[in-house]
């Protein structure tokens, strides 16, 4: 049953979904055509990468994320494999299309001479408001999350951990190229699209923790161990009124795969009762 789960997940409100990624997408690149590119702030993954090699090559942003993006998607092929690529396939397409299609608004409005510190917040917050959009939607732009899902398979460390991996490399060698003014600037605009992005899948932490009572505990373990890849907690309970036992199931998962584990769990047993709080710090495990 579980493994048409995240499928049921995927194909519920479909053209909602793709309507949330083309929206997300599109504001992504008028956020990174006026805010970012013109300012030379390099906040991370192939979009940061295409306006250092801008700089140094001449290169046109939208080319460069194509070419690195479909070289991404033949190696997340390769090494993660068909299934967890599948979700970025579109978005890599799509979103250098419309950094090209969106490339001559910054001619519109002409902000690259202005405070910097406005330009980092406001591209933080248009960036920060596509992504979740893309998120929401349970999709990618490919770029850098092909690098940390990769990367996080090659060395088995946790999502935050390749992210910070990546994009912090990313970072500190626009920081190279730019200096540090950039770089500074650089950091803003990544805590405020991380918020931003959190923010509007659900809460403001990085993470979740679930308390679930189900009376189909293996459906829910094989769920989140085999198809979302997180780890799970079995402890032993006792209802104060019915005095029966009953198994609580706990795990801690990724914020932005909040609504892969809501919906699923609706799927399974959409009697199951569960509880959801914040995990602002999770050490250990996965």
């Amino acid at each position: 049953m579980t493994d048409t789960i995240l499928k049921k997940i995927y194909d519920r409100d479909k053209l909602v979904k793709i309507s949330e990624l083309v929206l997300g997408i599109t504001i992504a690149a008028i956020g990174f055509n006026i805010f970012l590119y013109p300012s030379n702030i390099v906040t991370g993954g192939v979009s940061g990468l295409s306006i250092i090699f801008n700089r140094y090559y001449g290169i046109q942003p939208a080319l460069f994320i194509l070419i690195i993006n479909l070289f991404l998607l033949l190696i997340s092929f390769m090494i993660i494999g068909v299934e967890n690529t599948k979700r970025s396939i579109f978005g890599s397409i799509l979103y250098p299309i419309m950094v090209q299609v969106t490339s001559k608004f910054s001619l519109l409005l002409d902000i690259s001479s202005k405070d910097k510190l406005l330009v980092a917040i406001f591209g933080g917050l248009v960036c920060g408001i596509g992504y979740g959009l893309v998120y929401r939607a349970e999709y990618t732009t490919g770029g850098s999350d092909i690098i940390i899902g990769i990367v996080q398979k090659l060395t088995k460390r946790s999502t935050r951990a390749s992210m910070l991996m990546v994009d912090g490399l990313i970072v500190i060698v626009g920081g190279f190229a730019f200096g540090i003014t950039r770089f500074m600037y650089a950091c803003i605009v990544l805590y405020i699209i991380s918020y931003l992005t959190n923010k509007m899948l659900v809460g403001v932490s990085n993470s979740k923790a679930f308390y679930i009572v189900t009376s189909k505990v293996d459906e829910v373990k094989d769920f989140v161990i085999n198809e979302l890849g997180h780890s799970i907690t079995v402890m032993d309970a006792k209802g104060s009124f019915t005095k029966k036992k009953n198994p609580v199931l706990f795990t801690v998962i990724p914020t932005k795969e909040y609504y892969k584990f809501k919906e699923g769990r609706e799927i399974i047993d959409s009697e199951a009762f569960f509880t959801v709080v914040d995990a602002y710090e999770v050490l250990g495990g996965e």
